[in-house]
C-alpha cells in the first residue's frame, strides 16, 4: 500500500484522499456507508469544507466514534476573524470533534498573513494554540497566490489543481512545494470530470511520491475503482501514455475547469457547466448532454447581461462570456446534427 507524507505535518496517509464534496448529493445513510467502506479498505484522509453544505455532518456521523483513526481536513472561506470563528465552531460541531487535523483557507484571493488587515491568519494561529487546529493549510486556483503561500513559509500544506492536464507552471509549483517540504494535495485530479480514465489519472500521479490526490467520490462503483488500485496500482503503459497525450492535445489551453468560483450568475446561467459543454459533448455520451433540461440551461446563455462578473472572478483569467457564447454555438450545431 503506497503512502504519502504530507510535508512538515508528518501526516502519513494512503495515497488516496477522499474528496467529500460530492457526498452532498447523496443521503446521510448512503454517505456513511461509503465513507466507512473507504476507511475499511485503507483510506484515512478525508477532505471537506464549510462551503460543502452537509458534507461535514455526514463525515461526523461516519467517524465520531473512531475520530483518532482518520485524518480530517476542512476549509473556511472567512475573510474576517468573526466569520473564521463562526465557521470553525460550526465545522467542529458538524464533525462531532474538538479538533481538525488540517484547517485550510479556502481559495482566498490573497495570501493571509499574521498582522494583515483581514486578521484571519492570527485567528488561525489562536485556534492552533487552543488545540482546535493541528496544521494550517491553504487551497487555491491562482498560481500567484499559491506561490506567495509557499514562499511565505506560513503554511504546511497547499491544495491546488493537479492532474495530467497540468502544464509546466503547475509542475514548477509542485517542485517548489517539494523543495520547501510543504505537503501538496492535488484537487481536481480528474480535472472536473474531463479526465474519464481513472487508471491513467492514477498512474500519472503515482510519478509524484509527495503528492496526495483527493478523488471526489459519490457512488460506490467510483470508490471501488480507486480502492482496486490500492493493492493493484495501474502501471504507466504505452497505451496509457498515448491516451494521456491524446487528452493533452485535445484539452490543454483555454478551457473551463468547472471550479464554480464565477458563480452565482446574476442572469441565472449555470456557468461552470455551460462554459465547458463542448468538451463534455466530446468526452461523454452525447445523450446525457442533450436532454430537455440541459437544453434549457444552455439557452439561458442568451440572457447574459455582459456584466463581466464571471470574467473578473475566474482564477484562470478566462474570457468567460466569450467562452459561453462559443459553447452555445457548438451546442446548437450539435442539436442541428452537425459534428463538433
Amino acid at each position: 500500500m503506497e503512502r504519502v507524507r504530507l510535508g512538515k505535518t508528518e501526516i502519513i496517509t494512503n495515497k488516496n484522499g477522499f474528496g467529500a464534496l460530492p457526498i452532498q448529493r447523496i443521503s446521510k445513510e448512503e454517505a456513511v456507508i461509503l465513507l466507512r467502506k473507504a476507511y475499511d479498505h485503507g483510506i484515512t484522509f478525508f477532505d471537506t469544507a464549510r462551503f460543502y453544505t452537509d458534507s461535514e455532518e455526514k463525515l461526523g456521523e461516519a467517524f465520531y466514534k473512531m475520530r483518532e483513526k482518520v485524518c480530517i481536513a476542512s476549509k473556511t472561506a472567512a475573510v474576517t476573524p468573526e466569520n473564521f470563528w463562526k465557521d470553525l465552531d460550526t465545522t467542529l460541531h458538524n464533525l462531532k470533534t474538538d479538533y481538525l487535523d488540517l484547517y485550510q483557507f479556502h481559495n482566498p484571493a490573497f495570501c493571509p498573513r499574521p498582522g494583515d488587515e483581514s486578521g484571519v491568519y492570527d485567528a488561525m494561529l489562536e485556534a492552533k494554540k487552543q488545540g482546535k487546529v493541528r496544521h494550517i493549510g491553504i487551497t487555491n486556483h491562482r498560481l500567484s497566490v499559491a506561490h506567495e503561500a509557499v514562499d511565505s513559509g506560513l503554511y504546511e500544506t497547499l491544495q491546488f489543481p493537479f492532474s495530467y492536464l497540468s502544464g509546466e507552471k503547475e509542475l514548477e509549483l509542485y517542485e517548489k512545494c517539494r523543495a520547501a517540504d510543504m505537503g501538496f494535495i492535488a484537487m481536481k485530479a480528474l480535472s472536473g470530470g474531463l479526465i474519464t480514465n481513472s487508471a491513467a489519472a492514477y498512474a500519472y500521479l503515482a510519478k509524484f511520491p509527495e503528492v496526495l490526490p483527493i478523488w471526489g467520490v459519490q457512488r460506490e462503483k467510483e470508490l471501488d475503482e480507486f480502492l482496486s488500485y490500492i493493492d493493484n496500482p495501474p502501471e504507466m503503459t504505452e497505451e496509457l501514455e498515448k491516451l494521456i497525450e491524446k487528452d493533452r492535445k485535445e484539452l490543454l489551453g483555454e478551457f473551463c475547469r468547472g471550479c464554480g468560483y464565477c458563480m452565482p450568475c446574476p442572469a441565472g446561467i449555470e456557468i461552470n457547466n455551460c462554459a465547458r459543454m463542448s468538451l463534455l459533448l466530446r468526452r461523454s455520451p452525447s445523450e446525457l448532454q442533450l436532454t430537455e433540461e440541459v437544453q434549457k440551461k444552455m439557452q439561458k446563455i442568451k440572457d447574459c447581461i455582459h456584466c463581466n462578473s464571471c470574467k473578473s472572478k475566474c482564477p484562470y483569467g478566462l474570457d468567460t462570456p466569450a467562452l459561453l457564447q462559443k459553447n452555445l454555438q457548438d451546442y446548437e450545431e450539435v442539436l442541428a446534427g452537425k459534428p463538433l
